[in-house]
């Protein structure tokens, strides 16, 4: 069902980001990538983390059956983001001219700066009331407000842009994030609880538990927006606005299909997780069972684009975003170690524990900058993509190291299998591009990626019966198989 919903948000995703390519410059489209960068950096900071940790909140309540403590932590939680929201939002507002300075190098996009406090506070709120849709595993209503909330920001953020270019660039941004909010309200009113008075040494104790748990959450969501924002100004900085363009078009392009995958692994496998996280064996099956769907839904995109990165990159954006091809190559194989590296992840996640998270993020966080640093001033634009890749080749092996002593985790022999099969198609094709000339580098790459496509669709449809996939998704796995 997340699935389903995802192809559909991929599809509105895939038209925005080609419109936005039509009504924008690389330099305005970079523009456009540093303010995401400042929203995301401040609402993962101000936010404390109480998405994730709502969530495993709400599923640990859930799975208890106490209506009341339901009742107590969804009520608590949604206070608590509305005051986080109210919080981030001040923040941003207060530092308005700190972060054009330290961002641009300017004070002259401070009032732009000041008007995204708006779209922090409005994805904080219907951060909470995501949460507490997802740690109640409403599944079909977190599908449905995800293709919604999708489909109607870019109705509302497009015309902003067309008419008013790159002065409405944080008005689109504002009016996806109250979409967004208006969205995730109308799905969570769905949710009814009894009625149950608080007393403030529950309010303080429901807090206190979201809070305690969400930090890590924070820590970890905070290096990650704090990592990708630095990375952003570093190439503003030494490369200039136009390039940073290009890198957002790659960022945003390398981690669309994967994305949605990874979307669609969290929306039910975290609580779902979370409620057998002391189950060690159970906890260890769950993990290699998603990461195998996971590697056999990604892999073909992930050939796919490495092929074809000219062709997508001129279909989904324009002529003049062509110099984004490298980097995106780049930031290809370091998607495909992220899709191995955070079935893993999830197993700290569940577990809770918040200085494990903190660690395995901070080391992250000092590997890829440091090799940002090097790379960039090395290789240019396709430095960013190189640092991505070689930070995530060090995740997966952190990650692995962690949960192997936390829970005794060990890949199955057939994850091994297809992690090996699919290690070896992508340095083939990859790799390719480096010794071949480019007419046989595609050819090769399309041979490689058509027989990966059939492998996948033909293990997929053995491990489920057609009937039980989604129906868009039906006719590309029984092409896929032919």
């Amino acid at each position: 069902m997340v699935g389903g919903a995802s192809v559909l948000t991929l599809g509105i995703s895939v038209v925005r980001t080609k419109a936005m390519a039509m009504l924008l410059t690389p330099a305005q489209f970079g523009l456009t990538g540093l303010y995401l960068s400042i929203v995301y950096l401040a609402q993962s900071l101000a936010g404390m983390g109480i998405q994730s940790s709502g969530v495993r909140q709400i599923a640990d309540a859930a799975k208890s059956g106490d209506n009341a403590r339901i009742t107590r932590t969804a009520a608590v939680l949604r206070r608590l983001s509305l005051v986080l929201g109210l919080t981030g939002g001040g923040l941003v507002i207060l530092f308005a001219r700190p972060i054009s300075w330290v961002t641009f190098d300017s004070d002259k996009k401070t009032s732009a700066v000041f008007l995204l406090s708006a779209a922090v506070c409005f994805n904080l709120v219907s951060g909470g009331q995501g949460a507490l849709i997802q740690g109640m595993r409403r599944i079909s209503d977190l599908a449905q407000m995800s293709v919604v909330g999708s489909l109607c920001g870019t109705l509302a953020s497009l015309p902003v842009v067309y008419f008013f270019r790159e002065r409405g660039l944080v008005a689109s941004i504002v009016a996806t994030a109250a979409i967004a909010v208006l969205t995730s309200w109308w799905y969570s009113r769905k949710i009814t609880f009894q009625t149950v008075s608080l007393t403030l040494p529950e309010v303080r104790r429901e807090t206190t538990a979201l809070l305690r748990l969400g930090f890590a959450f924070m820590s970890s969501g905070f290096v990650m927006m704090a990592s990708a924002y630095i990375i952003r100004v570093t190439v503003l900085h030494k490369l200039g606005l136009e390039a940073t363009g290009l890198y957002q078009s790659a960022w945003t392009l390398g981690g669309l299909y994967v994305g949605m995958i990874l979307d669609a692994m969290g929306a039910d496998f975290y609580p779902r997780l979370t409620a057998q996280a002391d189950d060690n064996p159970e906890c260890n099956r769950l993990v290699n069972e998603q990461a195998r769907i996971s590697l056999l839904l990604a892999g073909g995109g992930v050939l796919g684009t490495l092929t074809f990165a000219p062709v997508v990159i001129s279909t989904f954006y324009a002529a003049h975003f062509a110099g984004a091809v490298g980097v995106l190559r780049w930031l290809c194989l370091g998607i495909a170690l992220r899709v191995i590296s955070w079935p893993m992840g999830f197993i700290i996640m569940a577990k809770g524990r918040q200085g494990m998270i903190i660690f395995c993020e901070l080391a992250w966080m000092v590997v890829h900058l440091g090799l940002a640093w090097i790379c960039i001033g090395r290789y240019g634009l396709n430095g960013a993509g190189i640092a991505f890749f070689g930070s995530y080749v060090f995740h997966v092996f952190l990650t692995y190291a962690i949960v192997r002593r936390l829970s005794g985790f060990r890949w199955s022999p057939e994850n091994v299998q297809l992690c090996s099969f699919y290690v070896i198609a992508i340095a083939v094709v990859f790799c390719g591009f480096s010794v071949l000339r480019s007419n046989l580098a595609v050819c090769l790459g399309a041979v490689v990626a058509v027989i990966s496509t059939i492998y996948s669709s033909r293990t997929l449809l053995r491990l489920f019966p057609l009937a039980r996939i989604p129906k868009l998704l039906r006719p590309v796995l029984s092409l896929g198989a032919l």
